[in-house]
C-alpha cells in the first residue's frame, strides 16, 4: 500500500471524528472528518452512513499496524479545478529578503537610541 493509491472501500463504523473504512485490500482505515469533504461538517452522520461503499486515497499509511489515513476530500478536489484566489501581496514580486536587508542597520540604530534613552530614564 502506497500513499496516494485510490481503493474502494465499505464504511464499518462512524465516530465523531472520522469514518472508520475496511477497503478491498483487506486493511483498515480512518477517515478523518476533515478529509472528508471540502468544507465544513456539521454533522459526520448526516453525511455518511454505515455500509455506504466509498472511494478514498491513502493519505498516510502505518506499515506497523497496517492501518491507513484516508481521504475522500482529496479525490473530490481531483475533480474541480478550484481557481487560484489572488492574495494582496507583493509575493509575485520575487524581491524575496531585500527590504529586510536594507532596512535592518537602520532598525539596529533606532533600537540603540531607544535602548540608551530608556538606560538614562
Amino acid at each position: 500500500m502506497k500513499i496516494g493509491e485510490k481503493y474502494k472501500g465499505t464504511i464499518t463504523g462512524i465516530k465523531p471524528y472520522g469514518a472508520f473504512v475496511l477497503l478491498e485490500n483487506g486493511t483498515t482505515g480512518l477517515i478523518h472528518i476533515s478529509e472528508i469533504k471540502t468544507g465544513y461538517i456539521d454533522n459526520i452522520y448526516k453525511t455518511l452512513s454505515v455500509g455506504e461503499e466509498v472511494l478514498v486515497q491513502v493519505v498516510d499509511y502505518d506499515e506497523f499496524s497496517q492501518k491507513a489515513s484516508l481521504s475522500m476530500r482529496t479525490l473530490e478536489e481531483e475533480k474541480h479545478h478550484f481557481p487560484h484566489r489572488h492574495r494582496f501581496s507583493n509575493s509575485r514580486y520575487k524581491i524575496g529578503f531585500k527590504p529586510f536587508v536594507e532596512e535592518l542597520p537602520i532598525w539596529i540604530r533606532e533600537a540603540k537610541v531607544f535602548l540608551k534613552q530608556q538606560k538614562h530614564n
